[in-house]
């Protein structure tokens, strides 16, 4: 790649109290190459680790009060979401696309060296006109963050996604169904992917780089492999 990439990682990290939040900061505070974390969340994560530092802010929709403690970061794991289930359009508009949107432009002002990874999901619309509310939301979200003078940025596309062990923050339905992850994997390696490979990979972007801005299941193996 043309750009010079980071030998070093400086992270930030968002929704580290929640599954795929915790298994990318799990990934981060046992990689060589991450030098220091920074979780930003609405409570505490209750993770202890000298690479680790933690801001307790409630509103994402306004970073006013933070914004002096995010310069010098190198890359943005941005593991927030909510589910769609149940949720009228403009709601999940507001805490889908707006908050990440406000999260990043904050970000970009003061770290244009910046690698973002936005964890998106299998199936997003990059036309924005397909009949999936949360994948049109989700596609114009991604659509918008490449627009955004970061260094690079990159939309994760997981399917199913298999916890780390000894993890803390774990779905429901993953301790009901995680049983089937094998069977899946047999018929459709392409389904499921591991929460260690996500964590991996988005360090690699930093480091290695990859020629897609758009990561399918696939692709994060891939990266994560390398």
């Amino acid at each position: 790649m043309s750009k010079q990439l980071a030998t070093k990682v400086k992270a930030i990290i968002t929704g580290a109290t929640g599954m795929v939040g915790e298994g990318v900061l799990l990934e981060c505070l046992s990689n060589n190459n991450i030098e220091e974390v920074l979780i930003i969340n609405r409570k505490p994560s209750g993770f202890q680790h000298p690479k680790l530092k933690e801001i307790i802010h409630k509103d994402f929709q306004d970073f006013s009060s933070i914004e002096s403690q995010l310069k010098g970061y190198n890359a943005c794991f941005f593991c927030l979401g909510v589910s769609s289930v149940g949720m009228k359009e403009v709601e999940y508009y507001k805490l889908t696309y707006t908050l990440t949107l406000h999260v990043a432009n904050t970000l970009v002002k003061y770290n244009q060296d910046m690698t973002f990874c936005y964890v998106s999901g299998a199936s997003t619309d990059s036309t924005e006109q397909g009949r999936m509310m949360w994948a049109r939301v989700k596609g114009k979200t991604e659509n918008d963050l490449t627009k955004l003078p970061f260094k690079q940025v990159y939309n994760f596309r997981p399917g199913a996604i298999e916890a780390t062990k000894g993890q803390k923050n774990v779905l429901s339905y993953y301790k009901y169904f995680s049983w089937l992850f094998p069977i899946i994997k047999l018929f459709a390696p392409n389904a499921v992917v591991k929460l260690k490979e996500i964590g991996v990979a988005m360090i690699n972007t930093v480091t290695k780089g990859y020629e897609k801005q758009i990561l399918e299941v696939s692709d994060i193996k891939t990266l994560a492999a390398r």
